[in-house]
Order: C-alpha cells, then structure tokens, then sequence
C-alpha cells in the first residue's frame, strides 16, 4: 500500500503544484488522470524521489519515503514521460548495463534477467539492434523493460501510451496488466481510455489537487442523470456554450455532438446520456474551472 497524506509542492517561483494530496493506493494498477499542467509529473517525480515535497508525508509499506528515499528505490521501477538511453547501444546490452546500476552483480543472474525482460516485452528478436532504430512502441517497452529489473513492488509509468498507434497502444497496456495484479502501478496519464480499459481504482488530478477518487464504474454510475447529449450544427455550439455548461464536444458526420452537464432535464432536445468515464472526467474538469485556481506544472 502506497500512503500519501498531505503533500504539497510549490516550487521556487511561487508554483503550487501540488496542493493536499492525499491518496491510499493498493495493489494493481491505479490510474490518476488528469490534464496537462495539472500537476501529475510533479506527483511521480516526489513518489519516484526525485525531488522532496514541500509538506506531507509518503509511505510505502513500513518505508518513509521522504526520510529514506534510498530504501524506496531498492523497490521501485519507474518509466517517466522522457527517458534518455545510449542510442547506439543495442538493446540487451542497455538492460544488462541498467541491471549492474540495479545491483544485479552475478553475470549469470543478469544474463537471466534481461534475457526474461526482453522475452516479456517482445523484445528480444531486436536485442542486438541499437535503440535509435527503436519504433516509439518499442522504445516504451524497452522502458517497461528496464522498470522491471529487480523485480520491483511499486511501479510508476507516466504517459506511457502518448504517441503511441493503436497496436502499440494495446501490447502496452496489455502488458501492464500482465505484471500489474501483484505489486502497485500507478498509471499517470490525461488518455481516459487508458484508465477505463485497466484500473479497478482511480483519480482526477486538476490544479494541483485531487478533485475526485474511486472505482471507475461506481463513479460512471453516480454521474447519471447528469450528462445530456444533442446533436447540433457546427456554427450553433458557441451559442450552446453561452446557455449551457458544454463539457465535451466531438465531431460526426459534420455536425456537433455536444454533451452538457446539468442536475435535471434541461430541455431545449437534450436526451439523457448514460455516461462513461470520459464524461465523469470532463464533468469533474468542468466542476474545477468553476473556481478558479492557479496553475499547477
């Protein structure tokens, strides 16, 4: 269990990024969504101890992570939004090098560990080849591959999916499931599809803050009755947005299908929607740019 309680971060030019985050996150994948700029980098970095929280406290298990960062990473993988490699190193020998940084001294026992990992992350037909020639998929899984050494209990992948295809995408997500029912991953990233298709437990981050935390269908089912859907033309929406509470809009066929958050019917040809995440998301969004706040990084 990973016990954050309380954690603040404002950087030096008066930034608040993070503002009382407290979250309780179990075993199996936790997704935390949020926009850009909401403050969910600044989150992973202070859980990955890459840099030390203004207040608040985070434990993981019997470890306190802030006064023994050391002993977190004995546990830890972590996949941040850009990771730099050696381009021109092949693969198996990038892994091999990053199980030596991870303590891995026996050659034999590294030998299996990255030989596994690449075999795990359908990697190992492309060992030899250097990383530069690596498909953006590809280097995610690489990435994936190296969080794994050392058999990690606390996994933290930060849009790991952005830029990714659809196959890609899916082999990704697929293998996060595979190692995710044992040890705690959280999953950061603003694509609410990611989420849906993966975590039992999530939350919104916006502005620095948690605006909301649950199960995903439990949250879906609470915002029924909430969300209305019409179809309208392209040049009517700004008069839309003026009269209604707009949280999503899309387009189809050439017209607008706009989705409207409202406590009761509101007429006017709205139908009831029955919801899914991406509307609990841009619901919960819409509630946070009521009052306004500062920006978070």
């Amino acid at each position: 269990m990973l016990e954050l309680t309380g954690v603040t971060h404002v950087y030096a030019n008066g930034t608040r990024a993070l503002d009382d985050v407290s979250l309780s996150i179990p075993k199996g994948m936790y997704g935390l969504l949020g926009p850009n700029g909401a403050g969910k980098s600044t989150l992973m970095r202070t859980v990955a101890t890459l840099q030390t929280p203004t207040a608040g406290s985070i434990r993981f298990g019997d470890i306190d992570v802030i006064a023994e960062p050391e002993k977190l990473r004995e546990r830890l993988g972590y996949l941040p939004q850009d990771f730099g490699v050696y381009p021109r190193v092949s693969a198996y020998d990038m892994l091999d090098h990053m199980a030596v940084l991870k303590g891995v001294a026996s050659a034999r026992e590294r030998k299996e560990t990255v030989e596994t990992l690449l075999n795990q992350t359908n990697l190992w037909n492309v060992r030899k080849k250097a990383i530069a020639g690596f498909s953006g998929g590809m280097r995610q899984r690489f990435g994936i591959a190296q969080a794994l050494i050392g058999n990690p209990e606390l996994i933290i992948v930060d849009e790991p999916t952005a830029g990714l295809d659809p196959e890609e995408r899916n082999r990704f997500l697929n293998l996060l499931a595979e190692i995710g029912e044992n040890v705690v991953i959280i999953l950061s990233t603003h694509i609410v599809e990611d989420v849906a298709d993966l975590c039992p437990r999530m939350a919104v981050l916006a502005a620095g803050k948690i605006q909301l935390e649950g199960a995903p269908q439990e949250l879906i089912a609470q915002s029924r009755g909430n969300v209305w859907a019409k179809t309208i033309e392209r040049d009517q929406l700004e008069d839309y947005r003026s009269r209604h509470e707009v949280i999503s809009t899309r387009l189809f066929a050439g017209k607008t299908i706009v989705h409207i958050l409202a406590p009761s019917d509101p007429g006017d040809g709205f139908t009831s929607v029955s919801g899914g995440l991406e509307d609990v998301y841009f619901s919960t969004l819409a509630r946070t740019r009521r009052v306004p706040m500062p920006a978070a990084a």
